[in-house]
């Protein structure tokens, strides 16, 4: 049966006061739906899962509302510090899906674009982990799925071998909306940040693979290869981003080495500027799929020269990276992180670059990144065995095949000249 075409308001009357709803996440929050859902007060018991939304709606700030979230992202902080009721579950990327499964929410939710003359939406910005369970909701008499389309959002092309839309015979209900996509600023980066990736783009040579995560550094990389003679460079990153369009753009990437899906950029979200979804619109060169594949750490690995750029929060002396969270605050989430440092760690051939300042200023006093210890709070995202190159703007520690005694050294001349003598304290209490 073909979908029901509702408005937004009728489309959230068919959720009950006491039910449970799995969210798109990221570029695929519907935004449209929550910011409705948030105009009803007679929720008894509501539960909803997500991560990395992006927006902030009110819904999340009733008394009887609960979100379990994986990522957190501005608007999860935000709930977090105006006290709601939210909830961290420490998940790879590549498991979301299995988190969605364990949760079985009733009612699945989602954006998407508008429907083709085939009767099909496009999941558009975010393949993701959850377009098995959107099916399943659709499919299940039991189970509600509500697709938020809008004529703003892009229609993505699948990775052959995927999908990447849901037929309208396989929804229960759409909703047209007037929402246009979130456009993630451009961060201009400090002379730090640029030092950083001056050092990190050192180690992507012609014809390698990237991986880019979110940030300043991984797009000023960008910046600095697709300025720089060379080129041939293939993608296969979980998220599109700004950086990764401009080197598109400056006809760097080819695809033509990766090794495997030659001439197609592998992603399965984006998230940056106008100009880039009007890149990926229908465009047969970049491929998006299932999370579960894309940062598969066997599949990163068979790519060629693999180069993986990411951010942490803290790098203690031995390797070991804290990445999303502050102590026992949580900041972000484990995401993909973990899934390319592992991928590349596969094969001498490829490098993890962990990129981070060697200070940050809390409180208007000055601490290093470069930590000797941790506090008893501490999480670790990726621990130190898997660990590559580490990068501030002092230069880089290659961790790899390196003893204990021997990764702090190298950590300790990468730290803030101002606290090297007490890491230095430290590393001797270190591989004894």
């Amino acid at each position: 049966m073909a979908a029901r075409e509702l408005d937004v308001r009728d489309a959230i009357a068919l959720v009950r006061p006491v039910d449970t709803i799995g969210l798109g996440l990221v570029t695929s929050t519907p935004a449209g739906l929550l910011k409705a859902l948030s105009t009803r007060d007679d929720w008894q018991d509501l539960t909803l899962s997500g991560g990395l939304l992006l927006g902030v709606f009110d819904v999340f700030m009733h008394r009887n509302v609960h979100y379990r979230a994986s990522f957190y992202g501005g608007g999860e902080r935000h709930y977090q510090a105006q006290g709601a009721d939210i909830q961290f579950v420490p998940s790879f990327f590549r498991h979301y899906g299995l988190l969605i499964q364990h949760l079985a929410p009733r009612v699945m939710m989602m954006q998407g674009s508008m429907p083709d003359e085939h009767g099909n939406v496009s999941s558009s910005l975010y393949n993701g982990a959850h377009l098995n369970e959107f099916l399943s909701a659709g499919r299940d008499p039991s189970r509600l799925l509500i697709v938020e389309c809008s004529p703003h959002f892009p229609r993505t092309l699948a990775l052959e071998g995927f999908i990447n839309e849901i037929s309208l015979n396989d929804i229960d209900v759409v909703v047209h909306t007037d929402e246009r996509p979130t456009i993630l600023a451009a961060d201009p980066g400090t002379k730090e940040d640029m030092a950083i990736a001056a050092v990190a783009a050192t180690f992507v040579r012609d014809g390698a693979t990237l991986q880019t995560g979110i940030g300043a550094v991984p797009n000023l990389v960008a910046q600095v290869l697709a300025k720089r003679d060379g080129g041939d460079y293939g993608i296969h990153s979980e998220m599109f981003t700004d950086g990764l369009f401009q080197l598109s753009a400056a006809g760097k990437v080819t695809n033509r080495c990766k090794g495997q899906h030659p001439g197609t950029s592998v992603t399965t979200f984006a998230l940056g500027s106008r100009e880039l979804y009007d890149f990926l619109d229908e465009n047969v060169r970049v491929g998006f799929a299932p999370v579960s594949y894309v940062n598969d750490p066997t599949v990163i690995a068979k790519n060629h020269q693999m180069v993986s750029i990411n951010s942490a929060l803290e790098v203690d002396l031995q390797g070991q990276i804290i990445a999303d969270a502050l102590g026992a605050r949580q900041y972000s989430g484990v995401g993909g992180h973990t899934d390319f440092v592992e991928g590349t760690s596969l094969s001498l051939e490829h490098t993890s670059l962990i990129c981070l300042q060697s200070t940050c200023v809390v409180g208007g006093e000055r601490k290093t990144r470069i930590i000797g210890s941790m506090s008893p709070h501490s999480v670790v995202t990726t621990p130190r065995h898997l660990a590559g190159v580490i990068v501030t703007e002092y230069g880089y520690a290659d961790l790899r095949g390196l003893t204990v005694r021997e990764r702090a050294k190298a950590m300790v001349a990468i730290a803030h000249p101002e606290f090297r003598d007490e890491l230095a304290d430290a590393a001797e209490l270190l591989g004894r």
